[in-house]
């Protein structure tokens, strides 16, 4: 008897192939659809059914090109391609047709919406009045903008303290993705200067100026502008006539920015399709809205549809009656129950441990306890509210001799000698780019501040001809590497000079440069050797620059120390950094009131909400097992370094009796704790006789 052949769509269960076959095939003319909402609880399999969904849709005859997919990484966008390739490979085969490979060459928008923002911004430049050849800060230039400016101002010589530089940005950040103004956004996030408000606005104003001065944009301008452009009916629809269907990755984590943009591309949501779950909106310091997916349904007319994903491949079903236990007693959401496919006879435990020594030595022993039976320690992941949670852990597992991999640190873009070569290329590429060019000229020796700037004003007075720099009076000292700087920046520029090799250019000249002013100048260059195999995938200048700021690595040999030679190792992460993974034994520390919810975050009921929507991430990462740690008391900090002042911890108030059914309960006692003092035998004091004598 022959066997039937299965379909890459057999593989979806029921609701999952609803959301994926969403709307109505019309010959001819492809997919009709209107405006969808699937929901998909934690490990529901979201990816794979937003990827047959892109399948489905260019199988029925929709182009792919018109096809707009918008995610938050460009990995994921990445996968998202990749896994609607393979299906329609396989659908094709299966119909006897040659498999087509050119699903993955004709998505051509699919990326993060900062990613398609640039590409929109360039295509349509002439009509917003900018130039196609803008520089994208990243974070720290546009930082570092903001510190001139701030100088300059006066800002930063003020009797009473006045915002740095990196908060000033997030100010500016806040207030453009939430839509507020100066004066909401500083009362409902940054209470604390409020007093500065008349400040802020110039400074900001400068900012834009001085930004538009330099033809560059920054990453938030990238969504400014495009939604600036999407409240121009006219330019809307240009823009929208080229995309039959629009999904969206993640909505959860989308800011009401991003929010009105998508309406904006398509208001009546005829092809339109968002993903996410409001159980893990995380963001909300970052500007995420999770009103946008709230209220997603409600939005149009008639409603949006929505399919709930409630089958669960990754928990047992006791860590997936915990999490809903734990959402069940949330205010307004939408309300599902995940259902596992695995039982196990292991409820999570929640542990009640002395402090932080004892959480320390808990987690410690029970992940050698695990290798010592043959399990893999990067089996194990723990798990924290904030960064600083885990130091005394961290010295635990250094203690015995316990590898492990801390998420966070700093990032490739963020190593001066990274940032050094590129901003080379950022001058060269424009050289209105003050930041790009001040950080430049100040690599050479004899450059300092005071004439870096002279060099800039120089050039803008030459119409920023880049050629004008060999006529700047440099120092004589300086005179032989000025040359040198100059004949480099002028190849650069020159768009005669092919790409490929620029950045080898850049490294010569830099190197003897780096020598001087960084140490481990060897292990440095790695670095910058990579960065030059990067540039080979992106066919321009501007698209590698432009790529590398909006999605960057994160290995830099900055922070690298002594090598490890252990092939294993336990992973260290906060939750946020957490967020779509998964672990088969995971640990939560400090499950205590004050960290779950953030004691920060006690004063606004939406703000508790969203810290019981951080807990459940936490818990939905484990795949078997899941430890809960609620330490008694806690150091009191700014003390002598012996001293015993201690708090004692609240129970987390997400921590109910409902809850708590769903969790083994035990406590632990450390064994630094335990006195083993063995009495001699006959010998007695009548201490009670004693006492009384003493009155």
């Amino acid at each position: 008897m022959m066997q039937a052949k299965v379909s890459p769509f057999d593989s979806l269960n029921a609701a999952q192939r609803r959301a994926a076959t969403h709307g109505t095939v019309v010959e001819g003319k492809g997919v009709e659809s209107g405006p969808l909402l699937i929901l998909a609880g934690a490990g529901t399999g979201k990816t794979a059914t937003l990827a047959h969904r892109a399948a489905h849709l260019v199988l029925n005859g929709v182009d792919p090109g018109r096809i707009l997919m918008l995610t938050f990484t460009r990995r994921a966008a990445q996968e998202m391609i990749r896994r609607a390739q393979t299906v329609v490979a396989e659908i094709l085969t299966e119909r006897g047709k040659p498999g087509d490979r050119s699903v993955q060459s004709r998505l051509l928008w699919s990326g993060t919406f900062h990613s398609v923002g640039n590409r929109i911004l360039r295509l349509y430049a002439r009509h917003l009045r900018i130039d196609p050849s803008f520089s994208v800060l990243d974070r720290a230039d546009a930082a570092d903008l903001m510190d001139v400016i701030r100088h300059e101002q006066g800002l930063s010589a003020k009797e009473r303290r006045f915002p740095r530089k990196d908060l000033c940005l997030a100010i500016y950040s806040y207030r453009i993705n939430t839509r507020l103004s100066l004066k909401q956004t500083l009362e409902e996030q940054f209470p604390w200067v409020k007093e500065w408000e008349a400040d802020l606005a110039k400074l900001y104003r400068e900012y834009v100026a001085r930004k538009q001065k330099n033809n560059v944009l920054d990453l938030d301008d990238l969504l400014l502008y495009w939604h600036a452009m999407m409240q121009n009916a006219a330019l809307a629809q240009s823009l929208a006539k080229h995309f039959d269907h629009v999904l969206v990755d993640e909505y959860q984590d989308t800011s009401t920015l991003q929010g009105e943009i998508v309406h904006a591309l398509k208001p009546d949501g005829r092809g339109v399709t968002v993903v996410g779950d409001d159980a893990q909106a995380i963001y909300s310091f970052r500007a995420a809205a999770v009103e946008n997916i709230l209220g997603f349904a409600d939005r149009y007319r008639p409603r949006a549809e929505m399919v709930v994903l409630a089958q669960n491949y990754r928990s047992t079903q006791q860590v997936l009656d915990a999490a809903n236990a734990l959402m069940a007693e949330g205010s307004r959401q939408h309300r599902k129950t995940l259902l596992g496919s695995r039982q196990s006879p292991q409820k999570p435990v929640y542990v009640t441990v002395e402090d932080e020594a004892a959480q320390a030595e808990y987690i410690v022993g029970k992940i050698l306890a695990t290798r010592e039976i043959g399990g893999s320690l990067r089996r194990h992941a723990i798990l924290f509210r904030s960064s600083h949670h885990s130091a005394v852990l961290e010295l635990e597992l250094a203690r015995r001799n316990v590898p492990f991999v801390k998420y966070g640190g700093l990032k490739f873009l963020e190593a001066a000698h990274v940032k050094d070569l590129l901003s080379v290329l950022r001058f060269a590429d424009n050289p209105r780019n003050a930041v790009a060019g001040f950080r430049v000229l100040k690599l050479i020796a004899g450059i300092g501040p005071a004439l870096a700037k002279q060099a800039l004003e120089h050039l803008e007075s030459a119409g920023h001809s880049v050629t004008s720099l060999a006529q700047f009076q440099a120092p004589a000292p300086a005179q032989p590497e000025w040359r040198k700087f100059c004949q480099l920046l002028e190849k650069l520029a020159d768009p005669a000079t092919p790409w490929p090799g620029q950045i080898g250019l850049a490294r010569d000249w830099y190197k003897p440069q780096m020598e001087r002013i960084h140490d481990a100048a060897w292990t440095r260059m790695g670095d910058l050797e990579q960065l030059e195999r990067l540039s080979v995938q992106h066919p321009t200048r501007e698209r590698f620059l432009t790529e590398l700021t909006l999605d960057p690595p994160v290995v830099s040999s900055d922070q690298a120390g002594t090598p490890s030679k252990d092939e294993d190792y336990v992973i260290l992460s906060t939750i946020h950094s957490a967020k779509g993974q998964e672990w088969d034994v995971v640990y939560v520390l400090h499950v205590a009131d004050g960290t779950f919810p953030s004691e920060f975050s006690t004063g606004k009921p939406e703000l508790v909400e969203e810290e019981r929507r951080l807990l459940y991430v936490a818990m939905t990462r484990a795949r078997n097992e899941l430890h809960l740690c609620a330490p008694l008391r806690y150091a009191v900090t700014q003390q002598a370094r012996n001293g015993d002042a201690h708090v004692y911890g609240g129970k987390s108030r997400f921590m109910t009796d409902k809850v708590m059914q769903c969790f083994e309960r035990t406590t632990y006692a450390s064994r630094a704790g335990v006195l083993n003092v063995a009495a001699e035998e006959g010998a007695s004091v009548d201490v009670a006789s004693q006492l009384k004598e003493m009155w």
